[in-house]
């Protein structure tokens, strides 16, 4: 799940602040007071990017493993985690010190014009639940500001609403399970009709799976064909990592961080078609303040065991 947190709006942080409070509450099988922990995890981590960083906030809450993981982006200054306690008298790090205590584990790196900052919040859930994504319906609609003089929003700004929308609407009046199962089945007719006009282009028999290198050669044509510039930076049997300098949507897609969701279904479903079953990890996204994407395809066995990463099997 990912947010993107306008600095201009005053009661941004306290809303997702209680977003997340109320996600792990309907998810957490801890008490009620370790998600009192991990919510005042969330808050001090979103002040601390809003009081002390520059430009956009990204957030993002990934649970693919016993315990949440959060994620806050900004583009402020890089600083060191604290590793005693403050003084009383000492007017900063308080917080931080008090998130380093809490969280089982606490990293902040440097990230393109940026810094990262990532806790395990002190909440589990069980293996087997099913995740229900919050539902959202501020940020994928183009701001007042992406208006052009004279002509209004233009294609991007339009296609992106529209995308998201009908998916956040869908998940509103169907419940979060079809909704995730319409973007699944858009991302496997758009990919495999992709994988079909690739094949047709290079005289390969429908009956044949693809290998390894004409999927990593499909995946690039289909990217560029929409304006994309991803390149192949390594193919191997269990694996294929791709970069990308540019996205389609520009400068748009930092506030609607979920469309890279629709580049790991389409990858992912393209190679499971082919291997039997594929991973994909988003490893970094110009959407949430990356200088560029760098996206890995898991294959096979790797698949299996790979963390972070939406996971696809070819249909039965």
């Amino acid at each position: 799940m990912d947010w993107y947190v306008d600095r201009g709006v005053p009661s941004a942080l306290s809303e997702l602040r209680r977003e997340i409070r109320a996600y792990l509450l309907r998810h957490a099988d801890s008490p009620t007071s370790t998600v009192d922990d991990a919510e005042l995890i969330a808050a001090e981590l979103l002040a601390n990017a809003h009081d002390h960083g520059d430009g956009p906030i990204w957030v993002a809450l990934e649970w693919s493993r016993q315990r949440p993981v959060l994620t806050v982006r900004d583009l402020g200054a890089m600083f060191a985690l604290p590793q005693y306690a403050p003084a009383p008298t000492q007017q900063r790090g308080r917080g931080l010190w008090l998130v380093s205590n809490l969280a089982p584990e606490l990293t902040v790196a440097v990230r393109g014009a940026g810094k990262v900052v990532e806790a395990v919040l002190p909440v589990t859930r069980p293996m087997e639940a099913s995740v229900q994504p919050p539902r959202r319906t501020v940020n994928p609609l183009p701001h007042l500001n992406e208006a052009k003089d004279g002509v209004g929003f233009g294609r991007d700004s339009f296609l992106r609403a529209l995308v998201v929308q009908l998916v956040t609407a869908l998940e509103q009046q169907e419940g979060p399970e079809v909704a995730q199962r319409a973007v699944a089945q858009v991302a496997v007719d758009v990919g495999g009709q992709m994988e079909q006009e690739y094949r047709r282009a290079k005289g390969t028999p429908a009956d044949r799976p693809l290998s390894v290198d004409e999927i990593a050669e499909c995946l690039v044509r289909l990217k560029s064909a929409v304006g994309g510039s991803f390149r192949v930076v390594e193919v191997t049997p269990d694996r294929i990592v791709l970069v990308n300098g540019h996205c389609p949507f520009g400068p748009d897609v930092h506030r609607s961080p979920s469309l890279c969701r629709m580049t790991s279904a389409v990858f992912g479903g393209i190679a499971a078609h082919n291997v039997g079953v594929a991973a994909v990890s988003l490893e970094e996204r110009i959407a949430v303040g990356d200088l560029g994407c760098r996206v890995v395809v898991h294959l096979g066995a790797e698949a299996e065991s790979a963390q972070r990463a939406h996971r696809y099997t070819a249909p039965v």
